[in-house]
């Protein structure tokens, strides 16, 4: 497929996304045919304007031409207000709809390709990308179809006055098309360039700031400036190349433009002469002419317009193209007992050579306790990720209540586990609606209320000014971490699932913040099937199995104390961390 036949589709598509709009771009599109008729209507006026008023002194026509023109003006204003207003409010909506259809995909896409695409590059999508479909979607197509209606109707006025003139100036017409269409190939190339730019330039700006404490304690500030210079240096250069060949392309046009203005003087005197046109007629051409330039550069200039925005529409296009993470399961389920079974486990991550998972078999039993442990790397969080379907088993089988969790409905599946991690993640909201979160049903006061007090946060909660509507900032930023930890545990209380995964949710706080968030713990654990990754093993010592990994492999299994007898990985982790915790 040609890349002309590839740009097309890709803009019909995206035109095809404005047709629910239809009532809106049809007031627009009358207000074209009106804008255009009096652009005609106004040149056509400047023959009786220039003979009667000038040549013949005609008294009757004083008021009349004057109150004419007003007349027409008001019809063009009122037309030029309905094509502006219906074709920006057609292309915002459309914008709009992208918007939330690239998001709504971004949040069914699986896990992996959020390993494989940063987020401020997909941010970066949903903001510029959607931004450059708006100019090809509304501005572009108002130009394209507002301006050749104009130039057909100014070419019918010039016709209609002296046909021999009119077609000297149709024989630049090919030109004018040939560089259209060379500038549009080089917009197409120059601007997928600069959306990849602006995408990396988002990613690097946001790591930069993300981290600026260690940017700052390892004095890395020039480096990652250099870095930021590098990218929007580049975007400088291909900006500069898209508006010099925009530039290049007007001037030409404008050029041959005037050469045919000369070559209409030219003639228009040798038909004048033979008294086939009148001083009226050729200033009604004249007009014409003139009033076409700024119609005919516009559509020139346009190019650069619908090449970006089919452009960033290709990439958009490509997102929701994208295979949705897989839901074939048919099985409804309201609660689970909570039975948790891995049959020969193994994952290999796409494009990976090494298994990070192999061979993985236990079983969890309702209202027990395990415990993940070994050392970083060794496939803990991969292995809890398999139990919601964030990542799909290359092989075995993953199994809840001894179904495998590939027949569950994905919703269901994912509303029998509540998740507490060491990396929290809390919404720019108040306190309430972050422990209600995604629970519109169990957002009554009370029961918020009761969930936070059970994870001791009621505590500090009552200490904030507005108590359960204070507003907590950006990821939970005005609380430290042991706030934090237990607002995802007063959530975990409030959704009450029966299986509870806790990723090292105690590794990163204070001894103070521990006690809390362990205590807190204590009651949540109580009546479902918990796992937990431990960073320290003094938390799993009352765990009912204690699970070791190294290198993706189960090498050991049993409790606390067995498996400090046996002598293996598992005792020799424990005298690690003994002997550093002695040395602190």
């Amino acid at each position: 497929m040609s890349v002309e036949t590839s740009s097309w589709r890709i803009y019909r598509r995206l035109l095809g996304r404005a047709g629910r709009y239809w009532p809106l771009l049809a007031a627009a599109a009358v207000g074209m045919v009106f804008e255009a008729a009096a652009a005609g209507a106004f040149t056509a006026l400047m023959e009786p304007m220039v003979n009667e008023t000038f040549v013949a002194r005609n008294p009757d026509v004083r008021w009349t031409l004057p109150l004419a023109i007003v007349g027409l003006f008001l019809l063009r204003g009122i037309a030029t207000f309905c094509t502006d207003y219906g074709m920006a409010r057609a292309g915002r909506s459309v914008v709009r709809d992208l918007r939330h259809d690239i998001l709504a995909k971004y949040l069914r896409l699986p896990s992996s390709r959020f390993d494989l695409e940063p987020v401020p590059s997909m941010v970066s999508r949903l903001n510029y990308d959607t931004e450059q479909v708006t100019q090809a979607s509304s501005e572009a197509i108002k130009t394209i179809l507002t301006d050749s209606l104009t130039i057909l109707v100014l070419l019918g006025v010039m016709l209609y006055q002296s046909p021999r003139v009119t077609l000297v100036m149709l024989v630049l017409a090919p030109l004018i098309a040939l560089i259209s269409s060379s500038v549009g190939r080089r917009y197409r190339r120059i601007n997928r360039g600069i959306q990849d730019g602006v995408a990396s330039m988002a990613q690097v700006a946001e790591q930069a700031l993300s981290a600026h404490q260690e940017v700052k304690i390892y004095g890395a500030q020039a480096s990652e400036l250099a870095r930021y210079d590098e990218l929007i240096d580049r975007n400088l250069r291909l900006g500069t190349k898209v508006e010099a060949t925009r530039a290049a392309a007007s001037s030409v046009v404008q050029l041959l433009a005037a050469v045919a203005l000369a070559v209409i003087l030219l003639v228009a005197g040798l038909e004048a002469a033979k008294g086939r046109m009148s001083a009226g007629s050729f200033v009604a051409m004249l007009t014409a002419m003139m009033a076409m330039l700024p119609s005919l550069k516009r559509i020139t200039n346009v190019q650069a317009l619908i090449q970006r925005g089919v452009a960033a529409a290709d990439r958009l296009f490509a997102i929701l193209d994208s295979p949705d993470e897989p839901d074939g399961g048919t099985v409804t389920v309201g609660r689970v007992r909570g039975e948790i079974e891995f049959r020969g486990v193994g994952l290999r991550y796409a494009g990976s050579e090494q298994a990070a998972l192999q061979g993985i078999s236990f079983r969890a039993e309702p209202g027990t306790v395990t415990a993940i442990v070994g050392r970083s790397g060794s496939g803990k969080s991969t292995l809890i990720r398999l139990l919601p379907r964030f990542y799909e088993a290359s092989e075995g089988q993953v199994l809840v209540d001894g179904r495998p969790v590939q027949d569950y409905r994905l919703a269901d599946l994912r509303r029998q586990i509540a998740l507490v991690g060491q990396r929290v993640m809390l919404f720019d909201d108040s306190v309430a609606a972050n422990i209600a979160y995604g629970m519109p049903d169990r957002a009554d006061p009370e029961r918020i209320r009761a969930a936070a007090e059970a994870a001791n946060a009621l505590e500090f909660i009552e200490r904030l000014p507005g108590g359960m509507q204070a507003r907590i900032g950006e990821n939970g930023g005005l609380l430290s971490g042991g706030q934090r930890q237990r607002l995802a545990i007063a959530r975990a209380i409030l959704k009450d699932a029966p299986i509870l995964i806790l990723d090292e949710a105690t590794a990163a706080l204070d001894t103070e913040s521990e006690r809390l968030v362990q205590a807190a713990l204590d009651r949540l654990i109580p009546d479902r099937t918990t796992l937990v990754i431990a960073h320290r093993l003094s938390t799993v010592e009352h765990a009912d199995q204690v699970l070791v990994l190294d290198g993706g492999r189960l090498v050991e299994q049993g409790r606390h104390a067995e498996l400090l007898a046996r002598g293996g990985l598992y005792a020799h982790l424990h005298r690690m961390q003994f002997r550093e915790a002695e040395g602190s």
